[in-house]
């Protein structure tokens, strides 16, 4: 019976021999492939990305020095290399983030918000002041001689857009206007029988040409940003009345990877931070659409994040 209790006990110890040191191999497993992920983000390349339609190769070019201080900055080993790729919409970047090709971004409120909260591929991280402006908002504007008082006139009427891309001459105030209870029909598809109350918008695709229609009467307002709005003429500012101003918005932002190991993302934060602190740094962000700096969200990620909602989310009907 000792015997036999003895072997029993035996076999037992080896059996929980055999798991713990399975455990520890499991262990040991689990933290190399986190070290080996942590290093290849400490290493190798740093891709920043972009969107454009045209001029690719130009833009990487402009944002060459950009990444590649940062890059050098970001590493802990000096084998990091930086590298832009630039995507053709919102939707292409959001795919190179899932497919880990891109590593953090920089983009204007509207497609961070496309990016981040619809396709859930990157996560706030900083705040750009891009052409020395944290923030920016749009003016919807007429002429001064018009007969449009009051915003509520749009009724019925047409409004010019700049460009279908652009946050802060379509995307904001089509939006702004959507939640003042206005509906808007592009007037290539548009009845010139159909309700009077719908407003109409065509798009210009340049900031003087929009203002031009405004003043000859081809359309009855315009929509363009507080940038746009600031370097009018005397002559031409005189000549327009503003009938609202959106909401603010952070002029651009910095994202990163949803999925970014967190050590990388608070280098890369604490670099871009820095940058204004630095000669050469300095250098490069004026070189950079004369950016003036990076600084914290306000009021942290939430808040931001629910700007964004609370802007370009359609109420519903």
């Amino acid at each position: 019976m000792k015997i036999a209790m003895n072997k029993v006990l035996s076999r037992r110890l080896r059996c929980r021999n055999i798991f713990i040191t399975v455990g520890l191999v499991c262990l040991c497993s689990a933290a190399r492939n986190g070290m080996a992920a942590e290093a290849k983000d400490a290493t190798g390349t740093l891709t920043l990305g972009l969107v454009s339609e045209v001029n690719r190769s130009a833009i990487e070019a402009h944002f060459a020095d950009f990444v590649s201080y940062v890059a050098r900055k970001v590493s802990a080993a000096p084998a990091m290399q930086g590298k832009v790729l630039v995507a053709s919409t919102p939707f292409e970047l959001a795919k190179f983030l899932e497919q880990k090709r891109v590593d953090f971004y920089l983009e204007s409120p509207y497609p961070t918000y496309v990016i981040n909260y619809v396709h859930g591929a990157g996560k706030l991280l900083l705040r750009r002041w891009k052409g020395g402006a944290a923030e920016y908002y749009s003016v919807i504007f007429t002429r001064s001689d018009g007969g449009l008082r009051r915003l509520d006139d749009l009724r019925g009427k047409t409004i010019g857009f700049e460009d279908p891309s652009s946050t802060s001459g379509y995307l904001l105030p089509k939006f702004f206007l959507g939640r003042a209870g206005f509906k808007l029909i592009e007037k290539a598809r548009f009845d010139p029988n159909a309700s009077n109350v719908e407003v109409r918008y065509v798009f210009a695709y340049s900031q003087d040409k929009l203002v031009d229609w405004v003043l000859t009467k081809q359309v009855d307002a315009g929509a363009f940003s507080s940038e746009d709005h600031a370097r009018l003429d005397g002559q031409k500012k005189t000549a327009i009345a503003v009938l609202a101003q959106t909401e603010r918005l952070p002029r651009h932002l910095v994202s990163v990877r949803a999925d970014v190991a967190p050590e990388l993302a608070r280098r890369l934060e604490r670099v871009l931070l820095g940058m204004e602190g630095d000669e050469e740094g300095r250098r490069i962000l004026s070189r950079t659409d004369q950016t003036t700096k990076f600084d914290l969200l306000p009021g942290g990620d939430e808040a931001m994040r629910r700007r964004l909602l609370d802007t370009f989310v359609a109420p519903q009907r």
